[in-house]
């Protein structure tokens, strides 16, 4: 039976930044599709509703009371907030270390909520990390925490970007690797890592997107994929290789395409999702046709998780409210509501 509503859970991230409102901007935009539960300080995030809008109407509730209780109903005029306080009153532009513990915090509570079943999936706003180790919690971002606390192995990373003025069709880019030099880069590119990485791919696209034979198109390392080892042997030694073990398997995977001319209609078309090596080969295409549009995903989770293509934007949010476009925001929840709808659909 399919959701009519899915109750989805926001992390409002850096309360200096942007993060705060964007979520309640988007969470209200969408209210008659999802049932958003925000996570943060819930006098700081009523404060906040009030001055955006005064129609917004917010039901706070405490850790203990979901606990003991689940969550109550609401109407659809009404956003629910699970309460995580802030250790500070905010300044807004201003970071403050003494707050990022409360920021992980709503992390936890986000993953606890998905694990008893009372939110079918999460959205994230953007943190600002430098925050949160100087509180003393050691963080290297969202993915890396998410896939340390659910005891996830291997993560994929994939911005995804509806169509638009620039592409005729939706594009998905997954990486193969993040955040990484680009001198360190060839020997992190492995056959078991790769394989892993394509099976993640085609394991959800399956099973949250709804694809029942995802098409993966996979782009070469070198200029002109290695143009036969002359530029590089990487594709001849490793990437093709997998992509013939992943067809092998039975996946739709097809490869390895020089980067500089794969992001055309004429592959797009018929790509489900491209698999790119490195950061910076595959997200400067992704971002252009789309920035502040876009949305992060994370695939290997046990769990759906969305976020947003932006960070805190802490110079924008000094600026006041009503400048911050919250449209990545939006998207994110709209992506991670489509979801869940496609997964309850396979059950």
């Amino acid at each position: 039976m399919t959701l009519a509503r899915p109750t989805i859970a926001i992390t409002v991230g850096e309360p200096a930044g942007i993060g705060p409102e964007i979520a309640l901007r988007a969470a209200w935009a969408l209210r008659h599709q999802v049932r958003s539960v925000l996570i943060g300080d819930c006098a700081y995030i009523a404060m906040l509703a009030h001055d955006i809008d005064p129609s917004i109407a917010i039901m706070g509730l405490s850790i203990e009371a979901l606990r003991n209780y689940g969550l109550p109903q609401s109407s659809i005029d009404k956003l629910l907030v699970l309460d995580v306080p802030l250790a500070q009153h905010v300044q807004i532009g201003q970071l403050d270390a003494r707050n990022g513990r409360a920021v992980v915090a709503c992390l936890d509570v986000a993953m606890e909520a998905i694990k008893n079943a009372w939110c079918q999936a999460m959205v994230t706003a953007p943190v600002q990390k430098s925050t949160i180790n100087q509180a003393g919690v050691a963080f290297t971002g969202h993915t890396e925490y998410l896939a340390q606390h659910s005891n996830t192995e291997q993560v994929v990373m994939m911005l995804a970007c509806q169509a638009n003025a620039h592409l005729s069709a939706p594009l998905r880019v997954a990486l193969a690797t993040t955040h990484l030099a680009l001198k360190d880069v060839p020997s992190a590119i492995t056959f078991e890592s790769l394989l892993k990485t394509i099976t993640i791919i085609h394991h959800d696209l399956q099973r949250k997107f709804g694809i029942a034979q995802p098409r993966i198109l996979v782009a070469g390392l070198n200029p002109h994929a290695g143009e036969n080892g002359y530029l590089g042997r990487e594709e001849i030694e490793v990437i093709t290789p997998v992509i013939q073990a992943a067809q092998a398997l039975g996946m739709q995977v097809s490869g390895p395409y020089p980067a500089d001319t794969l992001f055309q209609t004429k592959y797009l078309q018929d790509a489900d999702c491209v698999l790119a090596m490195y950061h910076d080969q595959g997200l400067p295409v992704l971002k252009h046709a789309s920035f502040g549009q876009g949305v992060n995903i994370t695939l290997g989770l046990p769990f759906i998780r969305t976020s947003v293509d932006h960070g805190t934007a802490l110079d924008i949010a000094q600026q006041g409210l009503g400048i911050a476009d919250f449209g990545s925001m939006q998207v994110a929840l709209q992506v991670a509501c489509d979801m869940v709808l496609a997964q309850q659909k396979q059950f």
